[in-house]
């Protein structure tokens, strides 16, 4: 059956409703799905090496994200990729301004590729090209330009062995070989790999490093389980910044001695530390992607600065040559700022600005001159539009625990009996952060308050924040900090205990329906996106290259809900779907590899065998959350359709979307 069938599609200009606002009326303009969820005018502007060229990821004519590339200082930019579908959202320098490396899967299946673009001729060249093979960590030097690194499972599913790729004919050698407890790999100045991250079998952590390529390995710090930063027990993370030039130190992250992360010096050879370089006594280091931020010299390899992030993200400045720089730049625009780029020099840095009520932003800093240079606003057309302030709040859970978290009100309405969407974060190992997001945004100027809570378990505040949530799934405190802030909301005017849902993806998701099995009257909708119904189904389905941190789920669950069938049919959904009342809308990805479409299938399968209200949609091009502009801005309508129909939000008319894959089930 064709899409056009299965739903009646209108078309509407009209997107202006009246709100009554203190007793008086204005109007407050619906701003689009399509400019909130649809692909940006340009993102991800990254400054080559030479200082040369931008490339940025911009739509195709067919509305298809691709690498674009333009000379500093002219107007020839040139799409230099042509991805027909799916689109590219992963992609950096190498270390010349002719090659740039980008990252791509089959469909949402998480095995990606690694690609290369040669400027020179346009050729594109997969340098990974295995079928089932997944390619990770990347490792880049700008002494060697034509080559680079990176992780591979080509040998044992498993695992990830290093292999030094050449840029220019594509040969590929193996580097290191896993032992079957590496998680990140990382090379010293002259581009040797001679230190690792790895989770061991008793579930410490250990830096692991050798003296050279034909010395054995040896264990310079290790950390037990509970005194370990999470990207120390995270597939494919790294507890490693980088080396001295000298090769004698080492710098890294440790929580040993401090409740939060510490940035530290190591001695290569004692393993003891020889300085704290940086701390911040309410949150940890800024996890970006599968590490720290801090800034390395690009010659010496010295630590200039590091960001740690409680309620926003900020820079600690260690190399003081760098003060005047950072001081300028945090007075030059609203929000906080992020370096994402720089050329081999240290001249040029690309900067990113965030903001709760503004797109990204980014600039080119001439550090010569110290002026900023406007280069890209991702998505300009919603400066017509004023958008919500997402505030940082504490809120108290039963017993006492401050919970960090972020209440977004609408737009012009007194903060009093609004419907409430109560917005849960994935991971769980992971944190809602302030800034630009087009979900809180669109929510928000639906007329909904939006709620996110960093549960106990979140990381990001340290480890007594992280370790409380270790066996509080589901009947416990993980979930009970959700409750908690719902009636906080309640207790203080701002929502109307008869208009609150409960809306997450993957664990989100889970907490999800969770919520609607253990506090069935607390919700009066609910939206599940990718979220596991059965732990003990979700372990037993892990992709082969999770089970070395298999064990780090099971420590953090508190039961191997894979054996434990009395208690993971405590803390599984799946198992209690005759107490769900709430309506509820699910949708996943058919080639998810963490959460399998199976696990939305069942529960779907179990709520309509007791006739009660769900609605299921599927994504057969799409994984574990979706990439697609298509299928993005169809699951937003969906959503939104649901949502108004219990909470009494606003809505923009349905629009036909051309090219969405999804299926109702």
């Amino acid at each position: 059956m064709s899409m056009s069938t299965r739903i009646s599609f209108f078309l509407c200009p009209l997107l202006v409703v009246s709100l009554q606002v203190f007793g008086s009326e204005r109007e407050v303009p619906l701003i689009p799905r399509k400019l909130l969820f649809g692909n940006p005018e340009k993102a991800d502007p990254m400054i080559s090496p030479g200082g040369t060229r931008i490339a940025y990821l911009a739509p195709s004519a067919e509305g298809v994200l691709n690498i674009w590339v333009a000379t500093v200082g002219k107007k020839d930019d040139r799409m230099v990729t042509h991805d027909p579908v799916r689109g590219i959202y992963d992609y950096l320098w190498g270390y010349s301004d002719d090659h740039i490396l980008f990252f791509q899967d089959n469909a949402g299946d998480e095995n990606d590729h690694l690609k290369s673009v040669d400027l020179r001729n346009g050729t594109v060249r997969d340098l990974t090209p295995y079928k089932d093979v997944r390619a990770t960590n990347l490792l880049k030097d700008d002494q060697h330009p034509e080559e680079v690194m990176i992780g591979l499972n080509r040998r044992d599913p498993r695992l990830f062995d290093m292999y030094r790729v050449n840029l220019l004919t594509g040969d590929i050698t193996l580097e290191a070989e896993n032992p079957g407890d590496v998680i990140g790999w990382t090379t010293d100045r002259n581009f040797k790999i001679r230190a690792a991250t790895a989770f061991r079998e008793d579930l410490s952590t250990a830096i692991r490093i050798r003296n050279s390529i034909d010395k054995p390995w040896r264990d310079l710090l290790v950390s037990p389980f509970e005194r370990t930063p999470f990207l120390g027990q995270y597939n494919g993370g790294s507890l490693v910044s980088g080396f001295h030039e000298n090769g004698k130190i080492l710098y890294v992250t440790t929580s040993l001695n401090s409740d939060t992360t510490q940035l530290v010096s190591l001695d290569t050879e004692t393993g003891k530390i020889i300085e704290v370089l940086a701390e911040d006594p309410e949150g940890d280091l800024w996890e970006t992607g599968d590490t720290y931020e801090v800034l390395l010299d690009k010659k010496s390899g010295t630590v200039q600065a590091a960001a740690f992030h409680h309620m926003k993200p900020r820079y600690k400045v260690i190399n003081k040559n760098l003060e005047k720089d950072f001081a300028i730049l945090e007075k030059a625009e609203s929000g906080v700022f992020r370096i994402t780029s720089r050329d081999v020099n240290d001249s040029l840095w690309v900067v990113n600005y965030i903001s709760d009520v503004k797109a990204d932003v980014y600039y080119i800093y001439h550090r010569a001159t110290k002026k900023l240079e406007p280069l890209i606003h991702t998505k300009p057309e919603l400066e017509k539009y004023t958008l919500a302030s997402q505030k940082g709040i504490q809120i108290p859970a039963r017993d006492g625990m401050k919970l960090v978290s972020f209440l977004t009100l609408p737009v012009g309405l007194e903060p009093k009996k609004l419907p409430l969407v109560l917005l849960v974060h994935g991971g769980p190992w992971y944190r809602d952060q302030w800034g630009f997001d087009p979900e809180v945004q669109w929510l928000a100027n639906r007329g909904y308050g939006v709620l996110q809570v960093n549960f106990r378990g979140s990381s990001g505040f340290g480890l007594k924040y992280m370790n409380a949530g270790t066996g509080q799934w589901c009947t416990g405190s993980m979930q009970n900090d959700l409750t908690d802030a719902v009636k906080w909301a309640i207790s203080e005017g701002i929502a109307d205990p008869q208009r609150i849902a409960i809306y997450g993806g993957s664990y989100g998701g889970y907490a999800t329906l969770c919520g609607i099995v253990y506090t069935p009257d607390l919700y009066v909708a609910a939206v599940d996106l990718v979220g596991p119904s059965d732990v003990g189904y979700v372990l037993k389905s892990f992709p082969e290259y999770w089970k070395p941190v298999k064990k780090r789920w099971i420590r953090r669950i508190g039961v191997d809900a894979e054996k434990d069938e009395e208690n993971n049919r405590r803390i599984s959904p799946l198992y209690h779907v005759e107490k769900i009342r709430t309506p509820l809308l699910i949708a996943h990805g058919s080639n998810d590899p963490r959460v399998k479409q199976a696990a939305s299938d069942q529960i779907v399968a179990a709520m309509r065998e007791k006739k009660l209200p769900v609605t299921y949609v599927v994504y057969p091009d799409e994984g574990h959350g979706l990439g697609r502009e298509p299928n993005k801005l169809d699951l937003a309508w969906r959503t939104e359709e649901f949502l108004a129909r219990y909470l009494k939000g606003r809505l923009e008319p349905a629009q036909k979307i051309e090219g969405t894959s999804v299926e109702v089930k």
